[in-house]
């Protein structure tokens, strides 16, 4: 049977989960420098785990200073086929609660300042992203959650926001008007990265707040949505616990082929620097 590899992008604690065993600390280099931190590895049930602090450990990245390709790189180096991201992210909607977890299926890209795709350097390709998550494992995430009775809401748009500096009020209501679930400022660039890499990529969303548009609620504070962050890592835990167990070690959904047809350049035209650069993603299609 195939080894199930999954990689889990978010807070520095998320590793420390029951049943977790072979933990073990792996520094990775990428063509496209450092990831934002060293990446622990283990062993839960039948899966190798890896863990990647987003932010680094102590919190120390911005989300505009995010090496998205390196974290992303690393993980398909280390035969992750499988991402679980875990954010947080302000509520748009009064019935999704501060507390509450999202998966989310859609984004919104409102960021100014992120590399997000690994083409370029001579390549051109482009993916298909209409549907930016995968929902195979999307709806695996959602029913551990039910499953462990941890209220939680499928579907819904995360609007990607470029930070660091929470919204003003008039854009919190701009984007209420424009249907958005949630806000964030750190999973768009990794879902359509994952998705060059052929990884599938699914979101837990943690709502930590009602954002600004919420007048009867106080406006966006760290200290509170710190709290509730460290209240809901337990809830993420769990439900990452309940998902490994569900994900098939052998994937049929689309993610695993994305790049078959993306790449628009000729491979003779593709400089030796950039065709080794990304040999890892497509070397099985451009020889």
């Amino acid at each position: 049977m195939a080894e199930k590899v999954i990689g889990i992008i978010g807070g520095s604690g998320l590793y420390e989960m029951e049943g977790m065993s072979d933990i073990k600390e792996v520094s990775v280099d990428t063509p496209f420098g450092s990831p934002s931190d060293n990446i622990i590895t283990g062993t839960l049930g039948d899966a190798k785990m890896l863990f990647l602090a987003r932010h680094a450990r102590g919190h120390k990245i911005l989300p505009s200073e995010i090496n998205f390709r390196a974290n992303i790189y690393a993980m398909k180096k280390l035969g992750a086929e499988h991402i679980i991201s875990v954010s947080a992210v302000g509520s748009m909607k009064e019935e999704i609660h501060p507390g509450d977890m999202v998966m989310p299926d859609q984004f919104i890209d409102r960021t100014k300042n992120r590399v997000s795709t690994f083409f370029g350097d001579g390549i051109v390709g482009h993916i298909q992203f209409a549907d930016p998550i995968c929902l195979a494992l999307n709806s695996i995430i959602y029913d551990a959650a039910v499953a462990t009775g941890i209220k939680s809401h499928k579907g819904g748009t995360y609007l990607c926001m470029e930070g660091p500096a929470f919204s003003t009020r008039a854009e919190s209501r701009l984007y209420r008007s424009q249907g958005v679930s949630v806000i964030g400022m750190t999973n768009l660039p990794e879902a359509k990265l994952a998705r060059e890499a052929e990884i599938c990529y699914a979101t837990i969303a943690l709502a930590t707040d009602y954002d600004c548009w919420y007048e009867s609620e106080d406006d966006v504070s760290v200290d509170a949505i710190l709290e509730i962050i460290r209240k809901n890592v337990a809830n993420a835990r769990k439900i990452i616990r309940a998902a490994v167990d569900k994900i098939p070690p052998v994937r049929s959904c689309c993610c695993k082929d994305a790049l078959r047809f993306a790449v628009m350049t000729d491979p003779k035209q593709i400089p030796s620097g950039t065709k080794e650069a990304l040999e890892l993603l497509i070397g099985k299609y451009i020889q």
